[in-house]
């Protein structure tokens, strides 16, 4: 019995000694009871947190009529409220490759269009004349995707893409994208007249 005891002991302290290595390298946090992550003072890289976040659609629309989406373009995440409120959705997405391709402000849905056909803009095909006249709908190689909301400004829409490395990037000509089944279920949600706005 006495040969098992150090053996006891050593793994207790072995535990403990685990314990309190895990407890100092635990991040700090903030200690006025909120949920935002505080870095360690002597963290040498900062850029990798999030700025996700969760919104409330009483702080962006009057109201819900026809339904609203909110893209927000720093977080890289939509939002849908359904006119009702009996439908909330969330999705990740891509967005504009710089500020110089975003637009920011209210439009809503003027059209839903099932497999678009996508063609480059004037100012797209400057930057990259080898790029085709016109890809058709359907095709993998469709930068739409399977579906595509098109908005009040010309050239701007919410679609998928079959290139699911462009989500959670700046990654778009303007547009901003998801995966084929979210926006998918998002067309199914939406109507033309659903309020949207860019944040």
């Amino acid at each position: 019995m006495t040969d098992k005891t150090p053996a006891i002991n050593r793994r207790l302290l072995l535990a403990a000694t685990g314990g309190a290595l895990a407890a100092a390298t635990v991040p700090a946090r903030a200690q006025d009871n909120s949920t935002e992550f505080v870095p360690p003072a002597d963290s040498p890289v900062r850029n990798n947190i999030s700025s996700f976040r969760i919104l409330n659609w009483q702080d962006h629309f009057a109201s819900t009529k026809n339904g609203a989406i909110l893209a927000d373009l720093t977080s890289r995440a939509l939002h849908y409220w359904s006119e009702d409120l009996s439908i909330y959705r969330l999705y990740p997405t891509s967005v504009p490759l710089n500020e110089e391709l975003t637009r920011r402000g209210k439009t809503e849905v003027i059209q839903k269009v099932v497999n678009p056909p996508w063609r480059p803009t004037a100012s797209m095909k400057e930057r990259n004349p080898s790029w085709p006249d016109l890809v058709e709908g359907g095709s993998p190689e469709n930068p739409l995707g399977t579906r595509a909301l098109y908005l009040g400004w010309p050239a701007y829409r919410i679609h998928g893409t079959h290139d699911t490395r462009k989500i959670g990037r700046r990654s778009s000509s303007g547009c901003v994208g998801l995966y084929n089944e979210h926006i998918e279920e998002l067309f199914s949600f939406a109507k033309v007249g659903t309020q949207v706005l860019l944040i």
